[in-house]
């Protein structure tokens, strides 16, 4: 079960259930409009870039980026100077690209369920974690970048 307990299972779940929301509960709400449609490509592409760049930082740095796997370097260069979670930004970013593309707009509160959740269940611990292993590093880190923007 702990392959399946990982974030990108989990956004999927989350959009897919955004999908189905409305559905269930059919509300007659729209907001579409080609500026909504501007702003979810901007979500959706911007989401799928920041999680790009902050893989291939990672990559670069020779460190992991699974949830479940002991980082070996402290990343703290590239889009990790803006957020200390890019990754789980671009999930937040693509979520709300969805809901605003597909016009689910009853779903729009499983975005910040989703990051509380994401927060909650992998954030915090994997600062924990970096918070052990890098200390004083971390630390600095922590006061120079905020945890999401």
């Amino acid at each position: 079960m702990k392959t399946f307990d990982i974030p990108p299972v989990w956004l999927l779940l989350t959009v897919l259930l955004a999908l189905a929301l409305p559905q269930v509960v059919p509300a007659g709400l729209s907001l579409k409009s080609p500026i909504i449609d501007l702003l979810s490509a901007v979500f959706l592409g911007g989401g799928v870039i920041l999680i790009a760049m902050a893989v291939s930082q990672m990559r670069r740095m020779q460190t992991t980026f699974h949830p479940r796997e002991e980082a070996a370097r402290l990343v703290t260069g590239g889009v990790f100077k803006w957020s200390r979670n890019p990754i789980y930004l671009g999930y937040v970013l693509i979520l709300a690209g969805v809901i605003l593309c597909f016009d689910t707009i009853l779903s729009l509160p499983l975005v910040p369920i989703f990051l509380w959740f994401i927060e909650k269940r992998f954030v915090i611990p994997e600062e924990n974690a970096l918070r052990k292993k890098f200390r004083l590093d971390f630390a600095r880190y922590c006061q120079k970048t905020r945890r999401w923007v």
